[in-house]
């Protein structure tokens, strides 16, 4: 019996263990799924992307958040969660619905408003892909290059957008609100 009881403690601290190791980022949207059978086709909804640098995870062990990645990279001076930023932002740094290599995509987190995302636009590849840099897309702290992100947007304005999810080489099956692109430089006030 005892043998029993240690067997089903056990058991109960590896799944409290995982559950807080899954729950620990609230900056971190939940892993993209791939697109299986039943989901919508990828022409209708992304457009056809052929990188000529292939994205990919560049340090699987950098055990990074996405927002001090996006901080440092960025240089946009911004603490807490991914899920503030966007509010920060307001006053501070310009915001909008037009990327640009340097900026801070900041999306919402899918199905939970208490989380969010941020990643780096290193390329405007058209109007409607950009690449971009970010860490702990895949929920593992890794730092991810090069990464295709499309705007799925009925108007066209960035505000719904898919990631490449790259173990499988395809879209994501899930489509993410964004607010905007948060650019690097700081707004100063009018001088009279």
């Amino acid at each position: 019996m005892v043998g029993l009881e240690r067997i089903k403690a056990v058991r109960a601290f590896g799944l409290g263990l995982a559950v807080a190791l899954l729950a620990a980022c609230a900056s971190m949207p939940a892993p993209v799924s791939v697109l299986g059978e039943g989901a919508p086709p990828q022409a209708a909804s992304a457009p056809d992307f052929d990188p000529s640098a292939p994205p990919r995870v560049v340090d699987r062990r950098a055990h990074l958040q996405c927002v001090p990645f996006a901080r440092e990279e960025s240089g946009i001076q911004i603490y807490g969660d991914a899920n503030t930023w966007w509010g920060q932002a307001a006053g501070r740094y310009p915001r909008s619905n037009s990327p640009a290599p340097g900026s801070v995509l900041v999306m919402r987190g899918y199905n939970d408003p208490g989380r969010g995302h941020v990643a780096v636009v290193t390329q405007v590849v058209s109007s409607r892909v950009i690449l971009v840099d970010h860490a702990n897309w895949l929920n593992h702290g890794e730092i991810s290059t090069n990464v295709p992100v499309a705007d799925v947007s009925p108007d066209n304005d960035w505000s719904e957008v898919r990631v490449w999810y790259i173990p499988n080489r395809q879209w994501g099956a899930r489509i993410y609100q964004a607010h905007g692109f948060i650019h690097p430089f700081v707004m100063t006030a009018a001088i009279s």
